[in-house]
């Protein structure tokens, strides 16, 4: 039975600090690389080209549009955060709304709100 990456994963998850330190000195020792140049080369050894693509992203508010009342309805859900807080963020456009999101809930998160009427962009 072979090992899928999220079995892998998994176990490495339930590992404490000091066992994942371990294993990646095996890990070197056995296939003769640093874990270091493994991050830099990034997977196939394409430095550059794993430089290049984002994946945290920056959800900016740069207007509301004329349905402000369903943008803000948006930024709570989007965000949590309180009446006034979401009314401050909207009427402080162009505002960052949510920051460090995956590409998937950043694209999600942009959807809700232009369908409210906002103008939104990801960085």
């Amino acid at each position: 039975m072979a090992l899928t990456k999220d079995d892998i994963i998994n176990a490495v998850a339930d590992m404490s600090v000091m066992e994942v330190a371990e294993l990646i000195e095996a890990m070197e020792e056995k296939f003769g690389v640093s874990a270091a140049a493994a991050v830099v080369a990034g997977p196939g050894g394409g430095g550059e080209e794993a430089a290049e693509e984002q994946t945290e992203f920056d959800l900016v508010l740069t207007g509301a549009g004329d349905k402000k009342v369903n943008v803000i309805k948006a930024v709570r859900e989007i965000t949590g955060l309180g009446l006034k807080e979401a009314k401050g963020a909207v009427d402080g456009a162009p505002a960052t709304i949510k920051e460090a999101m995956s590409k998937d809930d950043a694209e999600e998160a942009k959807k809700k709100l232009e369908e409210a009427g906002a103008s939104v962009e990801l960085k």
